[in-house]
């Protein structure tokens, strides 16, 4: 399958499914664990995970599939040009306290950046997608309408920042210089597509992620007219050794 638009619309069908069985866990009394690196962990993420690889890897036969729980259990896929990047909880925290702001993600990579982005909040109704040359939509209660990002307004920058990843001395010194209207707490991948559909500036992410973390919001976010700096300069890739990510800002119009 080699057109993206068809792509899209296949993933996006695949991400739902994630997230009706997402949404099915939500509404019990489930479990919490943790991996080996203290982050939590429930039954959703690796249901969801399990369901959706085996999709994606029929809609693109012997491209990889780079997915959380199968890499914090061992099982990491040698990736070449082209691979599939899939966190299928992004959010746990938020799961867990129940505030509805967790995320189901899925991106193609090609040559290092992400070409096809989805991005689910199942609990808040909304999905965010887009793809290289096609430009971004949103799907919610009112439909599909398509996004992009803003100029900043005149009163200066909204910001979104973590709500479960603070270091606020350190966005502090990003931000110094800057005019700054106001700033916004979210979690998950839901901040990048705040830039991306234009009711946010920027987010800074000056802490530790994942690729499988932003890369869905990342595709979203270019398709939709912004991009994604590292904070050290220069652009973002993926498929690093570790797949660990540097510091970043995920600009709209600005920068």
């Amino acid at each position: 399958m080699s057109d993206l638009g068809t792509l899209l619309d296949e993933v996006v069908r695949v991400v739902r499914a994630g997230g009706e069985l997402v949404m099915s866990v939500y509404s019990t009394d489930f479990a919490v664990r943790g991996k080996d690196d203290a982050s939590p962990v429930t039954e959703a993420d690796e249901r969801a995970e399990a369901l959706m690889v085996p999709m994606l890897e029929a809609l693109l036969p012997g491209v990889p599939v780079v997915a959380e729980e199968a890499v914090a259990a061992g099982r990491v896929p040698e990736v070449a040009e082209r691979f599939w990047l899939v966190d299928p909880l992004d959010g746990t925290k938020e799961f867990i306290s129940r505030n509805g702001e967790f995320t189901v993600n899925v991106a193609l990579v090609e040559h290092g950046q992400p070409v096809l982005g989805v991005v689910l909040a199942p609990a808040l109704g909304r999905l965010f997608a887009g793809a290289r040359g096609l430009g971004a939509f949103v799907e919610d209660a009112a439909g599909r309408r398509p996004i992009q990002v803003r100029p900043v307004p005149e009163a200066g920058l909204t910001v979104v920042a973590s709500r479960s990843h603070g270091d606020a001395e350190a966005l502090e010194r990003f931000l110094a210089g800057r005019k700054v209207a106001e700033t916004r707490s979210a979690g998950s991948s839901l901040k990048i597509c705040l830039v991306a559909a234009g009711e946010a500036d920027v987010y800074p992410r000056l802490g530790r992620t994942m690729e499988w973390d932003i890369a869905a919001g990342h595709g979203v976010l270019a398709a939709a007219g912004g991009r994604i700096d590292r904070v050290d300069g220069g652009a973002l890739a993926y498929g690093k050794p570790g797949f660990d990510n540097p510091h970043f800002a995920a600009w709209g119009a600005a920068g």
